[in-house]
């Protein structure tokens, strides 16, 4: 889904986005980087994880424009394949969260670094199910662990955030284990590039752009 030209439209954008209101948890000056993560295998160019952190198009927004990120996907994780519609999952009748499947190169952006961004700057993690003007648990804010050394780095950042007090108030960001992850309906994917004009998209993108521009200075 993910294009050469789309990577770097949203990078213009944020290095355009001049006036955003920050939320008051905006940490991203401060966030440190994991003092635990993931080296690649020998060799290895290619890696996988599933995000939760509110509304998919926002999230998808912003790792889109991340460098060494080549592929993401809108959907849904933490539920049944029968309830994996968008209808179902919007209405909170699931238990499904709205969540992104990012690919990415190790070699070029660390599992780590994605958590970085994904908690200073996708979307606010001390925020118990929902994400701005979003309620349910459907926004949740999780990490959906593939495996057992994704688990470890991801609370291993979570404790040495909290130990450091980096919020003002508690993390609320789950760990679930990744079972199955759904994409979205098509008319989901690449949201903000097909709307950039949308309500939604230019109320609650440009600040989260703006966020990840201070980490990728």
């Amino acid at each position: 889904m993910n294009t050469m030209l789309h990577k770097l439209t949203l990078l213009a954008l944020i290095f355009t986005t001049t006036a955003c209101t920050q939320a008051a948890s905006d940490v991203t000056g401060m966030i440190p980087t994991p003092a635990i993560d993931l080296k690649p295998a020998e060799g290895q160019s290619t890696a996988q994880v599933v995000l939760a952190g509110g509304c998919f198009w926002c999230t998808e927004a912003v790792f889109e424009a991340v460098p060494g990120v080549s592929d993401v996907v809108s959907g849904y994780a933490g539920g049944t394949k029968e309830d994996a519609d968008y209808d179902k999952v919007s209405a909170g009748s699931t238990a499904h969260a709205e969540a992104i499947k990012i690919t990415y190169d190790p070699s070029k952006v660390s599992f780590g670094n994605l958590l970085k961004i994904f908690f200073a700057a996708a979307h606010d993690p001390t925020q118990l199910n929902r994400q701005g003007p979003d309620s349910g648990r459907q926004y949740r804010s999780a990490i959906f662990f593939a495996d057992d050394e994704q688990k470890r780095v991801a609370e291993a950042y979570i404790k040495q955030l909290s130990d450091a007090k980096t919020f003002d108030k508690p993390i609320a960001t789950t760990l679930e284990k990744l079972d199955t992850f759904y994409p979205a309906e098509e008319y989901h994917q690449d949201f903000v590039k097909r709307n950039p004009n949308h309500g939604y998209v230019q109320q609650n993108v440009p600040q989260k752009l703006a966020k990840l521009k201070k980490i990728l200075k």
